[in-house]
């Protein structure tokens, strides 16, 4: 079996958003899976000198109109969160709490999070968010808002975290989505597109 596709994203990203739509549909086409990797952006833009591009001028501009625009594409539930630039901490280490051992799980409580954030406009920085929407989105499998909150503070799950960031910057990881495919790197929504004919040709 070929190894899985790492799709590395910010919760804070909605270019991350519409990836996360469309990442693992394009990998089953071509027989691959996914590798979901919340990273914060925060960390990494230390690293790269940036800042995040709603506080760039013109940049952050430019964002506002395009996300919007994307989302008329493609017919993506969208709503401009009041919380933007959202901090993900805590939906980042929700998911890799669920990771090794229920990674269809993470998934879906990423997807959730991602949702209630582009989707619903929601804040989904406050813990407590976190534990109910995921609380309600997995509720059925046993996994309960109570676990959640303390999985939070789990200096495990902290550490995951930060040695999931530090290892994306080592792989040269430094926006939001960064999709890498046998060692090929691809950074953006609008390279999705290449990254499906990367997977039907083996490469150029």
């Amino acid at each position: 079996m070929p190894d899985p596709i790492d799709f590395y994203f910010d919760f804070a990203s909605p270019y991350g958003y519409f990836a996360s739509l469309r990442i693992d549909e394009l990998a089953a086409k071509h027989g691959r899976t996914v590798t979901w990797r919340p990273v914060l952006l925060g960390a990494i833009f230390k690293v790269t000198g940036m800042k995040p591009n709603l506080q760039q001028p013109l940049r952050g501009e430019y964002l506002t109109h395009d996300v919007g625009r994307i989302a008329r594409l493609t017919g993506a539930p969208f709503t401009f969160p009041d919380s933007a630039p959202v901090n993900g901490v805590a939906a980042s280490r929700a998911v890799y709490w669920l990771t090794d051992e229920h990674p269809e799980q993470a998934k879906l409580l990423a997807r959730a999070l991602y949702h209630a954030h582009f989707a619903e406009g929601r804040d989904i920085g406050p813990a407590e968010t976190v534990a109910e929407i995921a609380g309600r989105t997995l509720g059925s499998l046993g996994i309960d808002r109570a676990a959640v909150t303390a999985a939070l503070q789990d200096p495990t799950v902290k550490d995951r975290l930060r040695m999931e960031t530090d290892n994306a910057v080592e792989r040269g990881v430094f926006g939001s989505p960064f999709v890498i495919v046998d060692g090929e790197p691809f950074w953006g929504w609008d390279r999705l597109d290449m990254v499906d004919r990367w997977l039907a040709t083996g490469g150029w």
